[in-house]
């Protein structure tokens, strides 16, 4: 029997506020240091995607977390440059006064959508971001 390759699986998470605020960190390593991104991660093996989107939004933003919609699934093979990773992304509520930046995350911001030109983004976030107001927006 053949070798298998299969892609890893990730989580994303799109925490905002009811004027559209939402939070970005500033990652701390490769790839795409120093690049804002949602937060997000790896989902563990015997894991569910929903508690590794609940962990991983602790982790990043100091932030606990109630999942509110998927999104969509990200899955272009070029994505993450690390190798093929699929990314399953929800928006989610939180207190956002606690946001405190940790784990991979070297800083943490509060953005509006007319922030996106000026600020360098990881990944295809700025696609998912734009995915994401649109899913809250109607």
């Amino acid at each position: 029997m053949g070798k298998y390759r299969n892609p890893s699986l990730t989580t994303d998470i799109f925490i905002f506020d009811d004027d559209l605020n939402f939070i970005l960190i500033k990652r701390k390593n490769e790839p795409y240091k120093d690049y804002w991104a949602l937060p997000g991660g790896f989902v563990d093996y015997g894991e569910c995607v929903e508690d590794a989107a609940i962990r991983e939004a602790l982790e990043e933003t100091s932030i606990n977390v109630e999942l509110k919609e998927l999104v969509g699934v990200y899955s272009d093979p070029s994505r993450d440059p690390r190798g093929h990773t699929v990314s399953i992304t929800y928006t989610a509520r939180g207190n956002m006064k606690k946001m405190n930046a940790a784990d991979d995350a070297c800083d943490i911001g509060l953005f509006k959508q007319e922030d996106l030109e000026k600020i360098n983004l990881a990944f295809d976030h700025a696609k998912i971001i734009k995915d994401c107001l649109k899913s809250i927006i109607m």
